[in-house]
């Protein structure tokens, strides 16, 4: 048991063994992410109370559940569209592909390695630097807090968006193996999203730390644009995006989105963008809108003006509406049991008919904005949350028994403490 608990911390570092991660076929390949939940909240309650004890700035529940909430509905998108992001990928290695590389061979695993992180590097910094791009990374910055949950806020837009960077990839590379770096990749950036770690030493010239994504989640000036590597930082080196970590960082997006709605959070810049397309004069300009940077408008360069950024120093202040004690003891509540009935439907979905599996994933999205409402404390969220109530009900006696999935129905039960 400890040997596995171990092995799978290791995960999160991209401390693994290339012949016990190579797979010959994508379906013998596992969902790592998963195995690694318990660790992501193990991880997160150390930071909370090593915060505490060194008395750091205290990690803010109505931050950190609309940071979790992102994440939930990332990781409930992909419950309902298995595979989708490998469909271009395994189609161009099945009919273009110029070389065969053994699936089973170190070489194969460390190119995969090296190139699954050239490949984030460019993809996260296109990212940032074209507009339509930005509407879906954008989720990932909005959070005005640093800490491990802020990891876990993620677009549920972003991977149908940016697949085409790993393509090239895959006139030679087998697509298990893209797979697996493609995970670990990911879930190496997880304990990179800290404050409690200041340097690495030596470490920090070849590898992403926290120190250097601190910077990249910036918006100081100095920050905006810099660091998007994944695993390694000496792409940045190399392309001239790098910048070290030289003044307190001030979190968060140039313009702060002040919500902890997450559906309105996935949403905006798509809903900003499509204003200013209209609203711009030209279809030269109106083209720029969406491919060009953010920042960019008529008359101003790709990436737009340094100057038009607010020039902000920290402390600053952040949005954190105040709520009653009673209320923040519901909505926690409620959020637990939310995440005991997530755990439940990623890890049973296979077992689910698909249209129960629908009706629970919309559960889920409906809960999560209710409560993105109740922590802004608006005046329609308690009437909301009633309806919430009364669809509950209904799925616990009268719509989930008949699906045989009895820990669902325990959630349920548990929700309403009957």
């Amino acid at each position: 048991m400890t040997n596995v608990f171990l092995e799978r911390l290791g995960y999160l570092f991209y401390i693994v063994s290339p012949n016990k991660t190579s797979f010959e076929t994508v379906e013998e390949v596992p969902d790592y992410v998963p195995q690694v939940v318990p660790h992501f909240l193990l991880l997160f309650l150390l930071e909370i109370f090593i915060s505490a004890y060194k008395k750091k700035s205290a990690v803010r529940v109505n931050d950190a559940i609309g940071s979790i909430s992102q994440g939930m509905l990332q990781q409930l998108s992909n419950v309902l569209f298995r595979g989708i992001q490998l469909v271009a990928y395994t189609y161009i290695y099945n009919n273009w592909r110029l070389v065969t590389l053994p699936w089973n061979s170190i070489w194969t695993w460390w190119i995969c390695f090296l190139g699954v992180d050239f490949g984030y590097y460019w993809l996260h910094r296109a990212s940032h630097e074209i507009n339509i791009l930005w509407a879906a990374h954008q989720v990932h910055h909005s959070s005005e807090d640093y800490n491990l949950s802020t990891a876990l806020r993620q677009s549920v837009l972003q991977n149908y968006s940016v697949w085409m960077f790993y393509l090239p990839m895959a006139l030679a590379v087998p697509p298990s193996v893209f797979l697996v770096h493609n995970q670990f990749n990911l879930l190496y950036q997880f304990w990179i999203h800290t404050e409690l770690i200041r340097s690495l030493g030596p470490l920090e010239y070849v590898l992403n730390t926290a120190s250097h994504h601190r910077v990249h989640h910036g918006r100081n000036r100095y920050c905006i644009d810099k660091n998007y590597g994944g695993t390694l930082i000496i792409w940045d080196r190399i392309f001239g995006t790098f910048e070290p970590e030289n003044e307190e960082v001030v979190y968060g997006l140039t313009h702060p989105v002040s919500t902890f709605e997450p559906i309105y959070i996935q949403l905006c810049h798509y809903l900003h963008i499509w204003r200013t397309f209209w609203d711009t004069e030209g279809l030269k300009n109106k083209l720029s809108v969406i491919f060009k940077g953010p920042g960019w408008s008529p008359g101003k360069p790709w990436h737009g003006c340094i100057e038009d950024i607010p020039d902000v120093k920290a402390p600053a202040e952040k949005y954190d509406p105040s709520l009653p004690s009673s209320y923040k003891a519901y909505i926690l509540w409620h959020f637990v049991v939310l995440v005991l009935a997530y755990v439940e439907i990623t890890e049973r979905n296979m077992f689910l008919p698909q249209f129960i599996l629908y009706v629970a994933v919309l559960h889920q999205v409906f809960s999560l904005s209710i409560i993105g409402m109740f922590l802004e404390g608006r005046f329609y969220a308690a009437s909301l949350e009633c309806l919430r109530c009364v669809l509950s009900l209904a799925m616990t006696y009268y719509f989930l028994p008949h699906t045989r999935v009895l820990a669902l129905h325990s959630y349920y039960q548990w929700v309403f403490m009957v």
